[in-house]
C-alpha cells in the first residue's frame, strides 16, 4: 500500500471508517513492529478525522506510558485505574466520555479536551495498550466510533513487537 490515504473529506463518519479500515489493514499487515503500526494508525486517524489528540499509551509496570501520538504534548504516565485511560484499562472495555469535565478523576493533559474515547488493545487476553482519542468538542464520540476503533485496535494487537 502506498503511504497515502484515500478518503473523501466530506464523507460521513461511518463511510470514512469503512474506507479507512482496509487501508490501515494493508498498511499494518506487512509491518510487525508495534510502535510503527501505532504511529501510522495515530497519524491516519488524526488526518482523516481531525481529532484534537490521537495516540496510544502502552502498559508498562502497572502504568500506562505515552506511546506514538499526534497532537499537542501529553501526559507521560497514567496509573492503573486513573483518568479515562486508566479506567478503560482497569475495566477492560471501551469508554466513551461525552464531557470530560463530568468524568470523576479526569486527568486534564489539556484544558482544550472536551470529550474522549479510550479503547483497550488486547493481545492473548491481556491489555497491552490503550488507544486514546480526544476532541476539543463535547459529545464527539458514539458507538460508531467505538465499533470501528475496536476493529482498528485489533490490527495493533497483531503486531509482534
Amino acid at each position: 500500500m502506498s503511504e497515502e490515504l484515500h478518503i473523501p473529506h466530506g464523507a460521513p463518519k461511518e463511510e470514512k471508517y469503512t474506507l479507512l479500515l482496509p487501508q490501515l489493514q494493508a498498511l499494518t499487515e506487512g509491518e510487525s513492529d508495534l510502535i510503527a503500526n501505532m504511529a501510522n494508525i495515530s497519524a491516519a486517524l488524526k488526518e482523516v478525522f481531525g481529532f484534537y489528540w490521537v495516540g496510544f499509551y502502552r502498559v508498562s509496570d502497572r502504568h500506562l506510558v505515552l506511546g506514538p501520538f499526534q497532537g499537542p504534548i501529553a501526559c507521560t504516565t497514567i496509573a492503573f485505574g486513573k483518568g479515562v485511560c486508566g479506567t478503560a484499562w482497569k475495566e477492560g472495555r471501551t469508554l466513551i466520555v461525552p464531557d470530560v469535565a463530568l468524568f470523576p478523576g479526569h486527568i486534564a493533559c489539556s484544558s482544550l479536551s472536551r470529550s474522549e474515547i479510550v479503547v483497550p488493545v488486547m493481545r492473548e487476553g491481556e491489555i497491552i495498550a490503550v488507544l486514546d482519542i480526544d476532541s476539543d468538542y463535547p459529545d464527539t464520540f458514539d458507538m460508531v466510533d467505538a465499533a470501528f476503533l475496536e476493529k482498528i485496535c485489533a490490527l495493533v494487537r497483531l503486531s509482534s513487537t
